[in-house]
């Protein structure tokens, strides 16, 4: 595993920089605030998040460590992957980020590329108590404000089924609700 690589930044592309290590040019994806920054024959140390998958192995570089575990935080969030975490990363700086997650900023999120209101409503659900700032807002005000009841058969049949009460409540909460309680289990779980 590749922690950190330390060396001279050899060109800035669209979405990537390459890192000239001993010869070896490494390609990092960066975020535009950090890639901006960066002067083409500077030395760098980057904190190196690596990809690894079938067909690909790419490498993520931060110039500060703090932003690479909020990007492993934003990975654990169910249907975030790679790209959706750094277009979230690109809203600011890692403190910027935080302080929306915390503050249930569902709009604020969903600005980033590629993050619907959905994926923006699960980062703040699963995320907000865990990127240590003071959160605004409860998960139960997330529920409540949904509208939806939690004595609802729907609700009641997702949480038997695993879910949270929280994220039986988003499964259910654009689905109509005069339909009956198990078409809408079924529509809950398909859109999972």
């Amino acid at each position: 595993m590749i922690a950190t690589l330390t060396g001279t930044v050899g060109e800035k592309l669209a979405d990537m920089v390459v890192l000239d290590v001993g010869g070896v040019g490494y390609g990092l994806f960066m975020t535009a605030n950090e890639r901006d920054r960066l002067v083409v024959g500077d030395t760098l140390k980057v904190y190196v998040y690596e990809n690894i998958k079938e067909d690909a192995h790419n490498l993520f570089g931060f110039t500060k460590l703090d932003t690479k575990h909020l990007l492993e935080q934003l990975l654990k969030v169910k249907n975030v992957g790679p790209k959706v975490a750094m277009s979230v990363l690109e809203l600011g700086s890692a403190q910027d980020v935080r302080a929306a997650i915390a503050g249930g900023d569902v709009k604020r999120l969903q600005s980033a590329k590629g993050v619907g209101k959905r994926a923006a409503e699960q980062i703040v659900v699963e995320l907000r108590d865990k990127v240590g700032l003071q959160a605004t807002e409860s998960a139960e005000d997330i529920v409540t404000r949904s509208g939806l009841d939690m004595a609802d058969d729907a609700v009641q049949a997702l949480i038997a089924l695993g879910y949270s009460e929280v994220d039986a409540t988003l499964a259910l909460k654009n689905i109509d609700t005069a339909l009956s309680t198990e078409e809408r289990i079924k529509l809950a779980l398909r859109s999972r």
